[in-house]
């Protein structure tokens, strides 16, 4: 075995990079959520106060036009993604779009679980299916960023306005990283522990007029799990998108999640996390653009991710990629960036909002350490 080269002097500040959980807002710890609502019931006054405030919040920091709706659910973006197709899907044809693992787990909800047929649209890891053959007389379920894949959709400038289908955005890795069009949205879901640094199991929903449209005239063939039943007595349930949650939340979590939407305001809203990411992609790009052994596992820039970027690394198979993510860990200079289970073995750097772009640079020297120490290991 070769002697490893020396580590580098300085390490990144927060060295956290995982895809969720993610980093939490700079500034984060415990003592700084409030209490008073802890140990109290959802349903108190305080609990329904602290819950429609953070989705005040929220509405505000995605700029949501009045005529969409927001409800915090169980199950994460997973549950509140499988809510939205289990309540409206089957009310007519259906297209799956699919570039990456959660995109797939979509499909396979679809043709497995509900069995559909739905049309799919699949385009390998890296790469965008092509957009202009979607269907618009059928919904449409699609990720607006792959998180495992580090692929995103360019904007909503190919969903037509007079769709007949409704739009199911996946939008986890997209929210608050990117300027949506809600007019474009008919559905989308995330979890506050992407770009906010949230902690994890809450889900949001949004949903547009013609979503409630669905919702209120449509009766799916299958049954509805207690957890997903969204309209009661043929009329939407409006209390869980006013803080009245299907099931228990933790108010803990709310708490915490209200710290990051507070801190987002702090650092001018919308526009201010988007530039955060845009400057943490950024400046990974131009480490990637130094080093010839590194590549941008989305060729495209125009439709690479600026939140859950995905890179390769030149002869790395998945022990040597494990190597390198567990040399980094080691020495507290990089928390979780190997590839996700089911991509091709490669790096995964989280550059959401929460991340500082001073510790993105100062990474870039860390990645030389460990390429060049598994290489001579």
């Amino acid at each position: 075995m070769t002697d490893l080269p020396a580590a580098p002097a300085i390490k990144p500040a927060r060295p956290h990079f995982s895809s969720g959980p993610c980093a939490k807002p700079p500034g984060w710890s415990p003592d700084k959520l409030a209490t008073d609502v802890l140990g109290r019931s959802h349903r108190s006054k305080i609990g329904k106060t602290r819950l429609a405030y953070s989705i005040d919040l929220m509405r505000e920091l995605l700029r949501l036009p009045d005529t969409h709706r927001i409800g915090i659910v169980p199950g994460s973006d997973t549950g509140a993604f499988e809510m939205a197709m289990w309540t409206m899907l089957g009310a007519r044809p259906v297209t799956t779009l699919a570039w990456e693992s959660f995109g797939e787990g979509w499909v396979t909800d679809a043709v497995k679980q509900l069995k559909i047929d739905p049309t799919v649209i699949r385009a390998d890891y890296g790469q965008l299916p092509d957009l202009t053959a979607v269907d618009w007389s059928n919904d449409v379920l699609f990720t607006w960023n792959g998180t495992t894949s580090g692929v995103r959709v360019p904007n909503a400038d190919w969903i037509p306005a007079d769709r007949e289908g409704l739009s199911f955005a996946d939008a986890t890795s997209g929210v608050f990283a990117y300027d949506i069009d809600w007019a474009k949205i008919d559905v989308a879901t995330f979890s506050w522990q992407k770009v906010l640094g949230g902690e994890g199991a809450h889900g949001v929903l949004i949903l547009g007029p013609r979503a409630v449209e669905r919702l209120e005239s449509y009766t799916p063939a299958w049954p509805l799990p207690k957890v997903f039943r969204l309209v009661s007595k043929g009329k939407l349930t409006e209390g869980v998108f006013k803080g009245e949650t299907i099931n228990t939340p933790s108010m803990l979590a709310v708490e915490d999640a209200i710290f990051a939407l507070e801190w987002a305001k702090s650092v001018g809203g919308a526009d201010g996390l988007i530039a955060r990411s845009d400057a943490n992609a950024a400046a990974l790009d131009k480490i990637v653009a130094e080093r010839d052994w590194l590549g941008h596992l989305a060729a495209d820039p125009a439709t690479r991710s600026k939140t859950s970027v995905c890179l390769t690394v030149a002869g790395a198979d998945e022990a040597a990629i494990k190597a390198f993510a567990g040399l980094l860990e080691k020495e507290k200079a990089a928390y979780d960036i190997a590839g996700y289970r089911d991509a091709p073995p490669g790096l995964r750097i989280w550059c959401g909002a929460t991340v500082d772009t001073a510790d993105i640079v100062a990474l870039g020297p860390w990645l030389d350490w460990a390429y060049a120490s598994v290489k001579a290991a």
